[in-house]
């Protein structure tokens, strides 16, 4: 009996310490003062309207949204075929491709960010959207080629070979035969790539410029010069989506299955 209650107290600590400063976060843009502040001074949804009237989050929203769809789309793009060549041949050097190609995942993103804005920004005269589009999609092609492949290592490879001795062509075969196999895994490579993309701060945090903010360094720029409850606020939306996501797409589509 003293181990069951030992191991219940250890899973109530765990959960405490993961789930607990969201449940800080949400009770904080609640309050109905001036200052974010813990436990809040009342309780009022002012700040969580609020979040929809100022003009910069308005507008780095929309880019977030835009580099998370697009440079996921751009990502699953290059990143399926990749994926489909590394394992349905045997190419030279496959492993130390496949360690290139997860490069993103390894080095910090400080140095990715750092690394891009010196080769592309500076001398290339690239303009930040451009900069910031491509570095989102390099982020996010990793988690495309893993999921993807993870989702071909499941698939038998003789359907498609008997789609080509049954006439059809190596390219109609994938997209008739392969690629509908592999939807499942394929949406999940783009929602695990548009959360991705969406939440990056280091490599942004580079690459941002006058006026061209994503949401969270928005974020961050706008606590420089004002403490008050939106961001906390803001913080448990963005929070409630990225939670709302994972779990639609774990329902619909067995997330846990490619990651």
């Amino acid at each position: 009996m003293s181990s069951r209650w030992a191991s219940h107290i250890i899973i109530g600590l765990t959960l405490t310490f993961l789930i607990g400063p969201f449940f800080i976060i949400i009770a904080a843009g609640l309050s109905a003062g001036d200052f974010l502040a813990f436990p809040p001074e009342g309780l009022s949804l002012k700040w969580y309207l609020k979040v929809f009237e100022v003009e910069s989050f308005r507008d780095s929203f929309a880019l977030s949204m835009f580099l998370a769809v697009f440079g996921t789309i751009a990502a699953l793009i290059l990143g399926v075929p990749a994926a489909y060549a590394l394992s349905r041949y045997k190419i030279p050097y496959g492993e130390t491709i496949k360690t290139v190609v997860a490069a993103p995942i390894i080095v910090p993103g400080i140095i990715v960010g750092l690394a891009l804005l010196r080769y592309l920004v500076v001398p290339l005269n690239f303009t930040i959207t451009l900069a910031l589009f491509l570095a989102h999609t390099a982020l996010v092609l990793p988690y495309a080629v893993r999921v993807v492949s993870s989702s071909l290592n499941n698939l038998r490879s003789d359907m498609e070979e008997a789609a080509v001795l049954l006439g059809c062509s190596r390219i109609g075969a994938f997209f008739r035969v392969v690629l509908p196999n592999i939807q499942s895994g394929v949406l999940a490579a783009f929602i695990l790539g548009f959360v991705t993309s969406f939440n990056q701060v280091p490599v942004s945090l580079f690459l941002s410029g006058p006026g061209v903010r994503t949401l969270p360094i928005d974020m961050l720029s706008y606590m420089e010069i004002t403490y008050d409850p939106s961001v906390a606020a803001l913080s448990a939306l963005l929070a409630l989506m990225s939670v709302l996501i994972v779990f639609v797409a774990e329902k619909f589509l067995g997330f846990s299955r490619y990651v």
